[in-house]
C-alpha cells in the first residue's frame, strides 16, 4: 500500500512548492523508493490546455497526451517516473466529473455538495493509481488561505483518518523573510500560516522553510515551538544557485531522513554523487556558447521552461554554460535580423500558437540558413522553416501557414490542417497530442543523433502540419524529410544536409530532457554552436 506526502504552500505564491517536491521524490529514488507526484491546481480550468503560456507558464505535455502544469516537467526531470493523466488535476476536471455523475443520476436523488461529493471525488483521484507505488507525493497548488483551495485540503485531512496515521504526511513549504532594517528574520507570517492550516484540521509534520539566510538555532526553536514540530522537522532551504542543487540541500538538512521517520519506511543507502556532478558542471563550465531563441512569450520566464531547462541540460553534457539570448519574434518583422543575431552561437525557434511573431521567426529563419548558423526549428519553429524555404527557395512567395492570417488569400498553404483524424472544432481537442513514434531516414543527421535508431517516440502539442502535397517540392529543392510518423504519412524531422547543422522537428523534444539524461537533439544542438564558435574565433584571429 502506498504512502502519501501532501505538499502546501504559505505566505506567498512561487515559493518553489513544486522544486521542493520534485526534489523529495528524487532523494526518496536514490533511496530505491518507487515515487509517483502529483498537482492538484484549485482553477476551474478543465486543464492549462487552453490558457496563455503567460497566464500559467508553458503546458507540459505527458506521454499518454494530458496538457498538464508546468510543475510536471520538474517532477519528470528530478525522477525517472514519468507523470501521466492521474499527474494533473484541477477543480474544472473535478467539478465536470461530479457534474456529469449527477446528471446521469448516479447520486441516486442525494443532493450533490462539496463534502463528500467533491471532496470524495479529489481523494479518489489521490489514490488512482497508487498501486503501483512506495509513495505518492500530491502538491496542492495555491497558498493556504485561498478560498478555492479548501475542498482540496478538506480531502487531504480526511485521507489522514482514512488510512493509517504511518501511511500520511503534511510538508508545509513557507518563507521565512529578512526584514533589512531589522537584521533579522522573522518567523511570524510562518506561524500565521501554519495556524490557517491548524484551523482547518491540518497540522504539518514537517516545515521547509524558504529563506535568503540560515536559520539560527534561536529561529528553529521558536519555529517548532509555535508550529507545534520537532525541531528536527524545521528543514532551513536557502536559496540556491540552481535548482539541481536543492535535493543535496534538502538532504543535508535531514528531510529524506525525517520523512522515512515519520512514514515508518526502512532507512536504506543512498547515493547522491549524480547531483554533485551536475551541480558542479553548472558551477564550473570550461566556457560558453550564445543561444538566440526567438520566441513570442518572452514576458513571463515560465513561459518556455522545458525549453530552458534543455538547453541547460544539453549545456551541461557538454561542460558549458548556455547564455541565452532571448529575442522577441516581432521586433524581427520590422527591423534587420542582424541587429539582434550578429554574434550568436545558434538561433533556436520554439513551439507557439498564432500568427503573431511569425513573420520575425521566418526573418530568424533565413538568417540562420544564409549565414550557416546552426538552426534548431520546434514545432511552430519547424513551420516557419518550412514557410521561409517555400518562399525562398522555391520561390513561392505566398507560401503560409493556414493559421496565418487571410490564408485564402494564398494558393500555397504549405502548413496546413491535415490531420483530419485528430482535428475538432473544440479547442482543447484539436491536436497531435502526447507521445508518437517517428521512423528516421537512413544517413540522415537525425538518425546519427539518435545513434542510429530506426524509429524514436517523441511528444508532440500541435495543431498544424507540413502540407504534403508540397512535400515532394521541397525534397526535390533539397530539404530533406528525415523523420516520418508511418501511419499518418506526416513529416515529423526536417533537415538541409547542405547546412553545417540545421534540424526542425514537429515535435517537442525538451519534454523528455533531464540533467542527467540530456536529449540528444539538445545536446547535439550545443555541440553544433560551439563549434560554429570555435570555427568563427579562429578566423577572426587570422
Amino acid at each position: 500500500m502506498a504512502k502519501y506526502i501532501f505538499v502546501t504552500g504559505g505566505v506567498l505564491s512561487s515559493l518553489g512548492k513544486g522544486i521542493t517536491a520534485a526534489s523529495l521524490g528524487a532523494l526518496l529514488e536514490s533511496r530505491g523508493y518507487k515515487v509517483a507526484l502529483r498537482k492538484f491546481d484549485p482553477y476551474l480550468n478543465y486543464g492549462p490546455g487552453t490558457m496563455s503560456p503567460l497566464q500559467h507558464g508553458e503546458i507540459f505535455v505527458t506521454a499518454d497526451g494530458c496538457e498538464g502544469d508546468l510543475d510536471l516537467g520538474h517532477y519528470e526531470r528530478f525522477t525517472t517516473t514519468n507523470t501521466d493523466e492521474f499527474s494533473d488535476i484541477t477543480s474544472g476536471k473535478i467539478y465536470y466529473t461530479v457534474i456529469e455523475r449527477e446528471r446521469r443520476g448516479e447520486y441516486l436523488g442525494a443532493t450533490v455538495q462539496v463534502i463528500p461529493h467533491i471532496t470524495d471525488e479529489i481523494k479518489k483521484c489521490i489514490s488512482a493509481g497508487a498501486e503501483d507505488y512506495d509513495i505518492v507525493i500530491t502538491e496542492i497548488g495555491g497558498t493556504v488561505g485561498d478560498i478555492e483551495g479548501l475542498p482540496f485540503l478538506e480531502a487531504i485531512r480526511q485521507m489522514k483518518f482514512d488510512t493509517d496515521e504511518n501511511d500520511v504526511l503534511f510538508l508545509h513549504v513557507t518563507l521565512v523573510p529578512y526584514i533589512k532594517s531589522a537584521g533579522e528574520l522573522k518567523t511570524k507570517p510562518t506561524q500565521h500560516s501554519v495556524r490557517q492550516l491548524q484551523e482547518i484540521g491540518i497540522s504539518p509534520d514537517i516545515l521547509v522553510c524558504r529563506s535568503e539566510y540560515p536559520l539560527s538555532e534561536s529561529v528553529r526553536n521558536k519555529l517548532a515551538l509555535f508550529c507545534n514540530v520537532e525541531k528536527s522537522s524545521v528543514i532551513n532551504c536557502m536559496d540556491a544557485a540552481t535548482i539541481y542543487q536543492v535535493p543535496i540541500i534538502l538532504n543535508e538538512e535531514g528531510l529524506d531522513s525525517e520523512v522515512i521517520k515519520k512514514l515508518n519506511l526502512e532507512e536504506r543507502e543512498y547515493d547522491l554523487s549524480l547531483w554533485q556532478d551536475i551541480v558542479r558542471r553548472i558551477k564550473q563550465p570550461k566556457d560558453s556558447v550564445t543561444i538566440a531563441v526567438v520566441g513570442k512569450y518572452l514576458e513571463t520566464k515560465d513561459a518556455y521552461l522545458s525549453l530552458t531547462e534543455a538547453l541547460l541540460h544539453g549545456a551541461v553534457a557538454n561542460y558549458l554554460k548556455a547564455d541565452i539570448k532571448w529575442i522577441d519574434a516581432e521586433l524581427l518583422e520590422n527591423r534587420m535580423a542582424n541587429e539582434y543575431l550578429n554574434n550568436v552561437d545558434g538561433i533556436l525557434i520554439p513551439a507557439g500558437f498564432g500568427e503573431r511573431g511569425m513573420e520575425g521567426k521566418i526573418s530568424a529563419v533565413n538568417f540562420a540558413r544564409t549565414k550557416d548558423i546552426p538552426f534548431f526549428g520546434i514545432s511552430m519553429g519547424l513551420q516557419a522553416s518550412v514557410i521561409e524555404y517555400a518562399r525562398n527557395v522555391l520561390k513561392l512567395e505566398d507560401a503560409k501557414s493556414a493559421e496565418m492570417s487571410k490564408p485564402a488569400g494564398s494558393k500555397n498553404l504549405v502548413i496546413d490542417y491535415k490531420h483530419d483524424e485528430h482535428y475538432n472544432e473544440e479547442m482543447g481537442a484539436s491536436m497531435r497530442l502526447g507521445s508518437y513514434t517517428t521512423s528516421l531516414l537512413t544517413g540522415s543527421l537525425a538518425k546519427e543523433i539518435y545513434k542510429n535508431e530506426d524509429t524514436i517516440t517523441e511528444r508532440h502539442r500541435h495543431r498544424l502540419e507540413i502540407n504534403n502535397e508540397y512535400r515532394q517540392l521541397l525534397e526535390s529543392a533539397g530539404m530533406v524529410i528525415s523523420g516520418n510518423n508511418n501511419d499518418s504519412g506526416f513529416a515529423d524531422i526536417i533537415e538541409l544536409q547542405s547546412h553545417r547543422w540545421y534540424i526542425a522537428t514537429q515535435f517537442c523534444p525538451e519534454f523528455q530532457s533531464k540533467p542527467f539524461n540530456p536529449h540528444p537533439l539538445f545536446n547535439a544542438f550545443i555541440q553544433a554552436a560551439y563549434k560554429f564558435k570555435q570555427d568563427r574565433n579562429n578566423i577572426e584571429k587570422e
